[in-house]
């Protein structure tokens, strides 16, 4: 379990971009959204293995409280998630991004797309949600036994997942490629890469905000 945790995590954070192909295709995955909750919800175990495997106090106490916080913001996800789906009536990334064609739903719903966003950062373990890493008592929590290839995979699933949840904040709630009638993918990227600098920026201003 020490080897495949961090293989398992990346595993997972890669597994969500298999939605990609279908945001914009009308070839597209009827139940994205309930596919998007299922494997975002099992990423608790492979923190769950890392914690356990790694025959460390410290390692297992940052994997029960990252496993907490996730279970927790779960929760807020699955509820701020029934917004956009009751409005639009449907699971599929492709017929919400449809949706908003003429007017984003972060303008219809906006203290709910902020809640949104603050899952996300707590989801994806950022600051101020770093509980997993508290640094004064447990160093680097879950991960603090890995080194090398195993702490490398074990970030690069963390930072991909902050990649695919800036895209489906585009989607879900700014529209995705759509900006007021029109359509655009240079605009759809540009969205992915603000989310992914306002998750960078959290990290590195909290708590010095100016």
């Amino acid at each position: 379990p020490y080897f495949i945790a961090p293989i398992f995590s990346l595993i997972l954070a890669l597994l969500l971009w298999q939605l990609y192909p279908s945001l914009y295709s009308t070839n597209y995955f009827k139940w994205g959204i309930l596919f998007f909750l299922c494997v975002s919800g099992l990423n608790v175990y492979g923190t769950l293995l890392a914690g356990w495997s790694s025959n460390s106090k410290y390692a297992l106490l940052g994997s029960l409280r990252a496993i907490a916080q996730t279970i927790s913001y779960e929760v807020s996800m699955a509820l701020v998630l029934l917004f956009p789906l009751f409005l639009v009536g449907s699971f599929s990334f492709f017929e919400v991004g449809e949706s908003q064609e003429s007017i984003w739903l972060s303008f219809l719903m906006l203290p709910v797309s902020f809640i949104w966003f603050v899952t996300c950062v707590a989801e994806t373990n950022r600051a101020p949600f770093d509980f997993a890493e508290g640094e004064s008592e447990l160093v680097s929590g879950f991960n603090i036994e890995y080194g090398s290839a195993g702490f490398a995979l074990i970030f690069l699933a963390e930072y991909a997942n902050i990649l695919v949840m800036s895209l489906f904040s585009s989607i879900l709630f700014f529209g995705g490629s759509y900006m007021f009638f029109f359509e655009s993918d240079i605009m759809f990227m540009f969205k992915i890469l603000f989310f992914a600098f306002l998750f960078i920026w959290v990290r590195g201003s909290y708590p010095r905000f100016r």
